[in-house]
């Protein structure tokens, strides 16, 4: 059967914190609160006019979401509670895309949040099976097992499984790395702002060869938040059209049974990303050639590497030379990770993927100046989760044309804000707040002391 012509889906406002290190110092409400209050100041609208809540998070106790909406107000709006892994964000995104494509509301807000522990991931139930556990269970099988925390083996050996099968070497993982790295100085919400050399990066602590210690992601605390709308919302605010963006193309996916095929690259969702990309891509009427920008999931070099491979950016085993050509930062074929990617920018894991879309977006409207790909028509963004799923969307501006740079100064005018929140991270004022949270069903004790603490970190 043939897809249905989905209604059209845009995302009006973005907005998020500065992912930090994982110390305990901030607790999950600042950081959902902060980047949803962000989010709708941005979109120029109030919670009163929010019809869906959807929280994504991975780390915490049923129900998180009403802790952080009710914040916002007490409207008794259904808000849903989403936990898919590594992609739980981007799974929000997709699930608030369905449902204003499927009419079921004009206005969603989407907020995603993490508070972690420091240290490699953890699994917290261990009376029962680890939902990872038949993929652990291969790795062992084909693999082997060492004493490197378990996310580092798995996909350390797709990479060795690239290397071995197509000929890349332990430097073109260290140069993504190095990339990316580079990439997060030009963004103030970058955990990792520091720049490294090649060597630096490959004479970074090993931690599963080939990955040092520098081509692996953090742990890291953090929120990302969305506005999406209807186009008949949209079209009740044509003052707004300008830097609304279009959800052109987008789709979820999971494992195939391939997952199991015995190779290290297989094991790690190769081909539930490369059946996304090729159907969202197609939905949206865009060919890869045309992406100039990308925000993907590399959680490690490795994973960058074949995703680069899966997605089609570069030809079939040929992503390091991709890599070694130059072509994935600027004054190249196109720029990858312009964030800083989860390598440099952070893994706050239910805040990643509405962040990566927060990056693109400024990108098509034309704010994110000191790192703006410049005439970019179309935008794709890659989100995985094991155990499995993975979101691929493209996104297009509003009115289908290219992005042109606007002056931060402009961008202030238009927002209201008096600044560029694309390149320069800053709280906000108590009336700002009172602008967006709801009119009708606030509530004091709901919010306690929230807006001090955030006030209080800038």
């Amino acid at each position: 059967m043939a897809p249905k012509q989905k209604a059209p889906c845009y995302v009006l406002g973005v907005g998020m914190t500065k992912f930090i290190k994982p110390r305990g110092k901030v607790d999950y409400t600042e950081l959902g609160f902060e980047a949803g209050v962000k989010a709708m100041l941005d979109a120029q609208v109030s919670y009163d006019e929010i019809d869906q809540g959807i929280a994504c998070y991975c780390y915490g106790d049923s129900t998180c979401g009403q802790r952080v909406f009710y914040q916002f107000g007490m409207t008794q709006i259904p808000i849903y509670n989403v936990n898919n892994n590594c992609s739980t964000g981007s799974t929000g995104l997709h699930l608030g895309r369905t449902m204003i494509a499927g009419g079921m509301a004009d206005a969603v807000l989407v907020v995603g949040f993490e508070k972690m522990f420091p240290g490699s991931l953890q699994s917290f139930f261990n009376d029962r099976a680890n939902p990872t556990g038949t993929t652990a269970e291969m790795m062992k099988a084909t693999r082997g097992i060492t004493n490197a925390p378990g996310a580092a083996q798995m996909f350390g050996n797709a990479g060795r499984e690239y290397m071995e099968k197509y000929g890349a070497k332990d430097e073109d993982f260290a140069e993504i790395a190095r990339v990316n790295h580079e990439h997060s100085k030009r963004n103030p919400y970058s955990q990792f702002q520091q720049e490294y050399t090649l060597e630096e990066v490959m004479k970074a602590p090993m931690i599963h060869a080939p990955l040092t210690k520098l081509q692996c992601c953090p742990t890291s605390d953090g929120g990302a938040a969305a506005v999406l709308v209807s186009q008949d919302f949209l079209d009740a605010r044509p003052h707004l059209k300008e830097q609304a963006v279009l959800i052109a193309g987008q789709q979820l996916n999971t494992d195939a049974a391939s997952l199991f095929s015995r190779s290290s690259i297989d094991l790690m969702g190769y081909e539930m990303t490369k059946t996304a990309a090729k159907t969202a891509l197609k939905e949206a009427g865009v060919s890869i050639e045309e992406v100039k920008v990308c925000e993907l999931h590399d959680c490690f070099s490795a994973n960058e590497m074949i995703v680069i491979d899966a997605l089609g950016l570069s030809e079939h085993g040929k992503a390091h030379e991709m890599v070694r050509k130059g072509d994935i930062t600027y004054g190249g074929k196109m720029v990858i990770n312009p964030s800083g990617g989860l390598i440099s920018k952070g893994h706050p894991l239910g805040a990643s993927g509405i962040a990566q879309c927060a990056e693109l977006v400024w990108h098509l409207r034309g704010w994110a100046n000191q790192r703006l790909v410049k005439g970019t028509t179309a935008a794709l963004q890659h989100n995985l989760g094991l155990g499995g799923a993975v979101v691929v969307t493209v996104y297009k501006r509003a009115d289908g044309g290219k992005c042109t740079p606007v002056s931060d100064e402009e961008v202030g005018k238009r927002n209201g804000l008096g600044y560029n929140p694309a390149v320069e991270a800053k709280g906000f004022t108590k009336a700002q707040v009172d602008r967006v949270r709801s009119k009708t069903a606030r509530s004091e004790w709901a919010l306690q002391d929230t807006e001090q603490k955030v006030e209080a970190r800038f």
